[in-house]
């Protein structure tokens, strides 16, 4: 029991997931790290589907920070777990730089050196520091029909899953298709929008949209995503909508004019310089689509299916620890 004015005691459990982004790397400079410290539990699975029940065992360890040894997926895993299947226990969570993708991390200003940045949470566990690396964020949940709730940053429709997918094909298994391939493809895709190309993976689809209860309509977009974060891969912060709704969703129609000269703008977080139809960015607190394509949830992709009904919100927020 833990008495008013007293610390709680720091309890660590690192997860890590040997299949993150083909091979975790850091998997056994990690092990040995946590094999230093007495106190810290070390748990390995050997791919995402094993997450959850790691997770419930850190719960029943009474683990109160949890440091994620993975990328985006496996951190989405974890959320999901803790929010969807452990309603009475929220750890702090500490997302290390070693998976394939880590735009958590990387949002958060984690170190390069996933074993450096394990020994620097358990210094600063131990001298009494932690708190000023807390960074509160909301998490978004996603409710797609007859589909099990998931909880995770990053939602992507259309030519973003496609995009995923063409990264995933046109680089080696492994951190290429992290950062690296994203930012290929980004750039390339980028250029072609500027360029006029709607077709291949920018073929626009349809979607009905309602925000907050407010109908928009069917539109024909090439893009779709939606965010909780600050900033994603390459410090873009593709978002300026105003308001307090904790989902920042951004859109761009297919006939938008005058992207090319609004895009260095709005990489950048800033609304365009001059009027821009079809370019659109919003935060709102409940964010529906109706919508027949591809959805991606931090890189997890999700099949095509007629008429899918998909619910973004984001009630929930979790103490994330910079790592």
């Amino acid at each position: 029991m833990t008495l008013p004015g007293e610390r709680e005691a720091v309890r660590i459990g690192v997860l890590t997931n040997l299949r993150a982004g083909g091979r975790n790397r850091s998997a056994h400079r990690v092990r040995s790290e946590a094999g230093r410290h007495d106190g810290v539990l070390h748990r390995e699975t050997a791919g995402s589907a094993m997450v959850p029940d790691a997770v419930a065992e850190f719960a029943d360890r009474g683990v109160n920070l949890l440091v994620v040894n993975g990328g985006d997926g496996t951190l989405q895993r974890a959320l999901t777990q803790i929010l969807a299947g452990q309603p009475d226990w929220r750890p702090r969570i500490a997302p290390l730089r070693s998976g394939r993708t880590n735009m958590v991390a990387l949002d958060l200003g984690a170190s390069r050196d996933p074993a450096q940045a394990l020994a620097g949470l358990v210094r600063a566990s131990r001298e009494g520091s932690l708190e000023a690396r807390v960074t509160p964020r909301p998490v978004l949940r996603l409710e797609c029909m007859d589909e099990p709730v998931a909880y995770g940053m990053f939602f992507g429709a259309g030519a973003i899953c496609r995009a995923i997918a063409l990264t995933h094909r046109s680089f080696p298994k492994g951190r290429a298709q992290g950062v690296l391939g994203s930012s290929v493809v980004t750039g390339t895709l980028l250029a072609q929008v500027v360029g006029g190309r709607r077709d291949g993976v920018l073929t626009p689809d349809k979607v009905e949209l309602t925000l907050d209860g407010r109908g928009i309509g069917a539109e024909s977009y090439v893009a779709v995503l939606a965010t909780t974060l600050e900033r994603l891969f390459l410090r873009m912060r593709p978002f300026w909508g105003e308001g307090a709704g904790p989902v920042r969703l951004t859109t761009l129609a297919s006939g938008t004019k005058g992207f090319g000269r609004t895009l260095p703008r709005i990489l950048r977080g800033l609304p365009p310089a001059a009027e821009t139809p079809g370019l659109d960015s919003r935060n709102a607190e409940d964010v529906r689509f109706r919508l027949d394509c591809d959805i991606s949830l931090d890189g997890e992709l999700f099949g095509p299916r007629p008429d899918r009904i998909v619910r973004l919100t984001a009630p929930e927020h979790v103490e994330f620890l910079r790592a």
